[in-house]
């Protein structure tokens, strides 16, 4: 598994920042906000999987693109970028070594509360 920045992700996510598209929550809330399987099935049911890489920082070329395994450190609920689903994928980047997904997860981190 050789799972990578996903640099179009990232730059949508910078995006949603900007635009407002963002809710401030706590560290612990990702638990209760990040999406379902069910969510996440209707969601490329209705958008396709292009979109749904959309809102993964990390992608695994070596998988199948139009399979859940390819995508990983969400950041959001399809609809906004979640700071404390940012705040989960720096940390889990960080323990398993996913230095630039923890390094983009930073600075996204940095944006959002410098935009709030």
């Amino acid at each position: 598994m050789t799972v990578k920045l996903n640099e179009t992700a990232l730059r949508h996510a910078r995006s949603l920042v900007r635009d407002g598209k963002v809710v401030r929550d706590e560290r612990d809330d990702w638990s209760e906000d990040q999406p379902g399987a069910d969510e996440e099935n209707a969601f490329v049911e209705e958008h396709g999987w292009t979109e749904y890489r959309h809102w993964h920082l990390g992608i695994d070329d070596g998988e199948n693109d139009e399979t859940k395994g390819a995508y990983s450190f969400p950041y959001g609920d399809f609809r906004k970028v979640h700071r404390c689903g940012v705040i989960a994928l720096e940390s889990r980047a960080g323990q398993y070594d996913h230095d630039e997904i923890r390094d983009a997860a930073r600075k996204l981190l940095e944006l959002i509360d410098a935009e709030g």
